[in-house]
């Protein structure tokens, strides 16, 4: 029989061990997976303008994903104001990248709005005409839920958005990632109406009223598919600076 001294030993020693190899292996494919989490950003983003891309994005490869961000993709960091932010400006922001695709929206939310900084995304189609993508954060039934929106050159039409979550239901509110039809409703939406006036997009339950203005809630996922509205209508309208600054 050993002595209770050997036993703690001996658990105090292989404890140590486990902890040094699994900090090491953490350290040593911190790499990788910041690739792999850059790589999926940019799928996210590129899913709002999947139609323009001629092909089909799941079947794109990591390589190409990034050939379209370096060819297709002009990143722009802007405040709320809707001033363009130097790359400089955004490292010292803590964002060490210095890019769009580097500003994590879950900690600007955290940020008193006049501090805020939102990514944009200028899509260049191959006729030459530009998508606006937008970055939109907001909150479901059990976490955070997030999207972009593609918009139109004139920065009122809808051509296409993609949304994801952190930890929505699978069937009920992850639909609004995975129900291909519930992002496809958002398409030709107008966030102003025929006055000028910001709407946005909403998400109701119950049937849609303002066909330009509203889509139609997910059965059985109300609260995260409202959550998509508020988003939609909180998130974008950040970015309306920008928009009069872009037109002019």
């Amino acid at each position: 029989m050993h002595s209770n001294g050997y036993i703690f030993r001996f658990v105090l020693i292989m404890t140590t061990i486990v902890a040094v190899v699994l900090a090491l292996m953490s350290t040593g494919l911190k790499g990788i997976h910041d690739k792999n989490e850059a790589v999926y950003n940019k799928r996210a983003i590129l899913a709002s303008v999947s139609s323009q891309l001629g092909t089909d994005l799941a079947k794109l490869s990591d390589d190409d994903v990034q050939k379209i961000f370096n060819e297709q993709i002009e990143q722009k960091v802007i405040d709320v104001k809707g001033n363009e932010i130097s790359k400089e400006q955004v490292i010292a922001a803590g964002y060490k990248g210095g890019m769009a695709e580097h500003i994590d929206m879950s900690k600007e939310r955290k940020k008193p709005e006049t501090d805020r900084l939102f990514p944009m995304y200028v899509f260049k189609k191959a006729d030459g005409k530009k998508l606006y993508i937008v970055s939109v954060r907001g909150n479901g039934l059990w976490d955070e839920i997030w999207g972009n929106v593609a918009l139109d050159e004139d920065l009122n039409t809808i051509a296409g958005v993609s949304f994801d979550h952190k930890a929505e239901t699978p069937g009920l509110g992850a639909e609004i990632k995975d129900n291909a039809a519930f992002p496809a409703a958002f398409v030709g939406k107008k966030l102003y109406d025929e006055t000028g006036a910001y709407k946005s997009v909403d998400v109701v339950k119950g049937g849609v009223s303002m066909p330009n203005h509203q889509v139609d809630a997910i059965s059985g996922a109300t609260i995260t598919t409202v959550g998509v509205g508020e988003m939609m209508i909180r998130g974008i309208k950040y970015y309306e600076p920008s928009f009069s600054n872009i037109k002019k």
